[in-house]
């Protein structure tokens, strides 16, 4: 019988959650050409996608509490995928707004985001998330250091509280939190078992000395 944990280091274990993760695209691609994502298209692809940036940014988190509950080492295998996977639906997050909300026209786009503030979060996230995508490869964690690059990605933190922001501030217009609500607690819940785990090792490691 086939465990969970082997079943995670199969060969085809990476290609198949890459296809998972794809399946939204294909889904708002497919509705995109078939006019089938409502009256409102242009609205349904940039909530559709901001909605899936937030949710791979919590799958992305929850790799390393699942990881320590289940001592499934191999889940780790998957993070950087994950993580990769938020910032290509943050793109096209943005891209959908710059296109379909501001016709692409810079000037006015940098005016939007610097006049509404649930824009600017939501930008900030989108500037932050940056620099984790691109140093998401093993040359740069040679180049950073181990250390160097853990402190850089910690600002997942950051960016997954201003995606809440951004999130809320979206919602607030008609008074629906309780989406805004889910996604607070998940992310809360995350973060305490990422902290958790923090300590505990910090007064493992105190013990030993």
């Amino acid at each position: 019988m086939v465990t969970f944990a082997k079943a995670l280091t199969h060969p085809a274990a990476k290609p198949l959650v890459f296809a998972a993760a794809l399946l939204p695209f294909v889904s708002l691609t497919y509705g995109a050409f078939t006019n089938g994502l409502g009256a409102n298209p242009a609205e349904y692809l940039i909530r559709a996608t901001g909605d899936w940036t937030l949710r791979f940014v919590c799958i992305a988190l929850a790799v390393t509490p699942l990881r320590t509950i289940t001592g499934t080492l191999a889940l780790t295998r998957f993070r950087r995928m994950l993580g990769l996977f938020a910032y290509f639906y943050v793109l096209l997050h943005l891209l959908s707004y710059a296109w379909f909300d501001m016709g692409f026209d810079v000037p006015d786009i940098a005016k939007d985001i610097a006049k509404r503030p649930f824009i600017l979060v939501g930008f900030a996230a989108f500037v932050l998330l940056t620099p984790l995508a691109a140093t998401s490869f093993n040359r740069a964690i040679r180049w950073l250091g181990t250390r160097r690059w853990q402190m850089l990605h910690r600002l997942v933190y950051v960016i997954a509280g201003l995606g809440l922001l951004h999130f809320f501030w979206m919602r607030a217009g008609k008074n629906n939190f309780a989406e805004v609500g889910v996604y607070a607690a998940i992310v809360a819940l995350l973060l305490g078992l990422r902290l958790k785990e923090r300590l505990r090792k910090r007064r493992a490691a105190a013990i030993a000395n």
